[in-house]
């Protein structure tokens, strides 16, 4: 595998340029510059929040600088709060090629617009120099989602996922793994795994949390997607989901934003703390990738057996289809196909072989379905963590 070094010492699996927009009054302006490079690695992603956040500017400031990141374009109206100067400095001092662009002291859409293209050109073209550097196992952050789960979820592709993280961990990669509100029922088997006593309650804790917001909001994480694709209970659901996770030791609970600070399983805490304000702890599944790609997370594992067709802005996905009828009608945007479990007598180990096969290529820079496709979603929200480092 090969990829790109970093001055912060991590290694990316792609180099793109990521346009940003600081409120939803510059998105526009930023979509379009995006747009006149859709044919190459330029990225949109942004915040439309004009209140100021820390999680949103902490998220922002994780995104700018991942390791797949290579050069960032910001693009501000000018009267928003997010604090513009001080992310262009921290996306500066990473080493990163970056630049700002004002909207109101451009002098608007049009000036703004052809600003930001020149300076888009000018950065594929500065980093079209960065030099390749060969990837170990140990230099990646790997993260699993799943969006549409049906009665074969649990029984093909998420396993299948666990017996992946599984041989990551045991080669020094980092995993995480997240969705506490479909992990409901399962507290006890999490603490269970924990490294320590400490961990094992934060654990607990975090899934009890997740029941507790669901509840206050008068919504759970079972859809009529689910229903229809075969899954009966929430019980039915969170078994499936916990399946993602593998069977090692969890080394820690992390957050947004939060890198692990040292390989192995972790968890990923996505409920905001506090009394329930915020509405869906994730609102879309590209919520929860963007929270595994500011997390550090170079690709994620996405799970589905209704059928996805979401990709990632930064971050490939690589899609593994629990569902063989749905693999053969949706195959152009799936990567693997985990059903062939119950079609053709596949082992977990042999789709595990399969998906390890399949990262193995996407970190030396062949596209996934979705890539190949040019699916580049993202979402970013509001949310508060009290304490969160």
């Amino acid at each position: 595998m090969k990829g790109y070094q970093r001055k912060d010492g991590r290694k990316g699996i792609r180099n793109v340029v990521v346009v940003t927009y600081l409120v939803e009054c510059a998105h526009h302006v930023a979509a379009r510059i995006a747009q006149y490079y859709q044919e190459q690695e330029v990225h949109l992603i942004g915040f439309g929040g004009c209140a100021p956040n820390d999680y949103a500017e902490r998220m922002m400031r994780q995104l700018c600088t991942h390791p797949n990141v290579g050069a960032v374009l910001l693009v501000s109206l000018g009267c928003e709060n997010f604090q513009r100067n001080r992310l262009l400095q921290d996306i500066k001092d990473s080493g990163r090629p970056a630049s700002l662009i004002v909207i109101q002291e451009e002098g608007g859409t049009r000036p703004s617009i052809d600003k930001g293209i020149s300076t888009v050109g000018d950065m594929l073209h500065q980093i079209a120099a960065t030099p390749q550097v060969v990837i170990d196992w140990s230099d990646l952050m790997i993260g699993t989602v799943c969006g549409g789960s049906d009665g074969y979820s649990g029984i093909t592709a998420n396993p299948s996922v666990g017996a992946t993280f599984d041989w990551l961990v045991d080669h020094g990669a980092t995993c995480i793994f997240e969705e506490p509100g479909e992990l409901i029922g399962c507290e006890q088997l999490l603490q269970q795994r924990a490294v320590n006593p400490e961990l094992g309650a934060r654990l607990y804790n975090c899934i009890v949390k997740a029941d507790k917001y669901y509840k206050q909001m008068g919504h759970d994480s079972f859809s009529q997607g689910n229903a229809t694709g075969g899954l009966t209970t929430i019980e039915e659901k969170s078994l499936g989901s916990y399946c993602k996770s593998g069977s090692r030791p969890i080394q820690g609970l992390t957050y947004p934003g939060v890198a692990p600070n040292k390989p192995g399983l972790w968890m990923m805490d996505v409920v905001p703390d506090g009394e329930a304000r915020w509405g869906f702890p994730n609102i879309n599944d590209n919520a929860e990738i963007m929270e595994m790609a500011a997390c550090g997370c170079q690709l994620v594992l996405y799970t589905t057996g209704r059928g996805s067709v979401a990709g990632s802005a930064i971050s490939p996905v690589i899609k593994i289809c629990s569902n063989p009828e749905t693999y053969r009608h949706m195959k152009d945007d799936m990567d693997i196909n985990a059903g062939a479990i119950v079609t053709n007598g596949l082992t977990f180990d042999d789709v595990r072989s399969h998906i390890l096969q399949c990262i193995e290529q996407t970190a030396s820079g062949i596209p996934t379905q979705s890539e190949a496709l040019g699916h580049r979603e993202y979402a970013l929200v509001y949310k508060q963590f009290n304490g969160c480092p």
